[in-house]
């Protein structure tokens, strides 16, 4: 870095979008669980797609190497700063430029957050269903980046599955412009791809074209309780039968993650003992409220009549569906809940059949290092991801053991290490269980290709 790159950056933004040293706030270089990093050496906030590529094309030409954050809710540390790293917050592009509902299609820069695009493309009746706990701060940029899942999977993909059309811009400040809005656009290598889960390695999302539909008049969730995995696989093979395309939601907690969050996270209220092995909370949504309401009444009482719920509870209100979701959306608020230092969060992707087995080998797995070790297992069950929040508070030093134990026995039973968090740098160690070293070596071949210098988000996912 030449002694005047700080002064170079001044002049292709502004000064007042570079800050350096006492001006650089905290949330630049902590994550969600505020353990902070060293500070960048600067952090640019870029107001246009020509600022970005100004930044990018000087930090090529310096070889400054750099990370971009968005609402920096990432769980695998992938938008902190490295020592020495520019940091590029993509926070003042964050307009949503045009809602078009004749062609199910909104226009957003990168730095909009999630909820924002949800509650604006409503207002035209619409929805934008890619929908997570942290919607509030998460950016769609990031979302794009990580090729985000959600709540909503189940029943229209993922992230993936929502973008038309990206502009992007690679390393050396080449614009990428494409922002098309076909959905069937079969004009050679679908670029956009590369940068649709790549968590940043291959260039800077900086506007999207976006997906949605016409929004569902009506949406009822339930909350069940089960006596065994069994039975919530069967309900769920149940529910696709019921309730086929009305089906939104599916997400199965196990006792120790109700339980707890119930007891210890404030304002949440469970509708339903505490002592029950399983819950499902179920959403089914369309435009018939009486079909709606009857069809998953109907599905209950199948459930009852073949004993595979125990007891369930019917949302009558916006109010009191919130409240069941609030459940499952407070994941992040438990966590705090216990020491920063003795637990670790997993997301992984498996075969659905094997997720009860899975859950055990885990509990027995990690009790071998740590005998009051725990996990709370949760997640969306009809998309194969199960989350794990392990606690070992006895033995804090040993999270590299538990995180090598728990990814270990995600491979041996076919499992992805990383169902929608992405690698970043927590997971970057054990990349090689979930790929193969010709696949990792192809990545390789394409950072080099986009990015030679190395300079964008480095070693994040693999090291070069």
């Amino acid at each position: 870095m030449s002694r005047g790159f700080i002064d170079h950056l001044r002049e292709v933004v502004d000064t007042s979008s570079v800050l350096t040293s006492a001006d650089i706030d905290a949330r630049y270089y902590h994550d969600l669980a505020g353990k902070a990093v060293a500070k960048p050496r600067a952090v640019v906030r870029p107001r246009t797609t020509e600022q970005v590529s100004a930044v990018l094309r000087l930090c090529h030409q310096e070889k400054v190497p750099l990370t971009t954050q968005g609402g920096m809710t990432g769980l695998v540390r992938g938008a902190l700063p490295n020592e020495n790293e520019i940091a590029l917050s993509m926070e003042r592009l964050n307009a949503i430029e045009e809602v078009d509902t004749s062609a199910g299609v909104v226009i957003a820069q990168a730095g909009v957050p999630l909820q924002s695009i949800q509650e604006r493309v409503e207002q035209e009746g619409y929805l934008f269903p890619l929908d997570l706990g942290a919607r509030g701060s998460c950016t769609i940029g990031g979302n794009i980046s990580t090729n985000a899942g959600g709540n909503r999977v189940i029943r229209y993909g993922m992230t993936r599955e929502l973008i038309l059309g990206l502009e992007a811009v690679i390393a050396d400040g080449t614009v990428l412009h494409g922002l098309r809005r076909h959905l069937k656009n079969n004009t050679g290598i679908d670029l956009k791809q590369l940068f649709i889960g790549s968590e940043g390695i291959l260039g800077v999302i900086t506007r999207a074209a976006l997906r949605i539909f016409p929004a569902p008049t009506e949406q009822q969730v339930a909350l069940c309780a089960l006596h065994s995995f069994a039975q919530v696989s069967s309900l769920l093979h149940m529910a696709r039968r019921h309730l086929n395309g009305e089906l939104t939601a599916f997400e199965v907690m196990w006792n120790e993650y109700y339980r707890l969050t119930v007891e210890r996270v404030k304002g949440v209220v469970g509708p339903l003992t505490t002592d029950h092995p399983f819950y499902v909370l179920l959403e089914a949504s369309g435009n018939n409220a009486d079909r709606i309401h009857a069809d998953l009444e109907g599905l209950l009482e199948a459930a009852l009549g073949e004993n595979l719920i125990l007891e369930a509870t019917l949302s009558n209100s916006k109010a009191s569906a919130s409240a069941i979701w609030r459940i499952r959306d407070s994941s992040l608020e438990l966590g705090r809940t216990f020491p920063y230092a003795s637990r670790i969060g997993f997301d992984v992707s498996l075969h659905s059949d094997c997720m009860d087995q899975y859950a055990k080998a885990i509990d027995a797995c990690i009790k071998t290092i740590d005998a009051r070790a725990f996990a709370m297992v949760f997640g969306h069950v009809g998309d194969g991801n199960l989350h794990l929040d392990l606690h070992h508070e006895d033995t804090p030093a040993k999270r590299e053991e538990f995180e090598s134990l728990v990814y270990q026995t995600t491979s041996e039973f076919g499992g992805s290490i990383s169902a929608e968090h992405g690698i970043g740098v927590l997971k970057r160690p054990y990349l090689k269980m979930g790929r193969t070293q010709e696949e990792i070596e192809t990545m390789r071949t394409l950072k080099r290709a986009l990015d030679p210098n190395n300079i964008l988000n480095p070693g994040r996912i693999f090291t070069m």
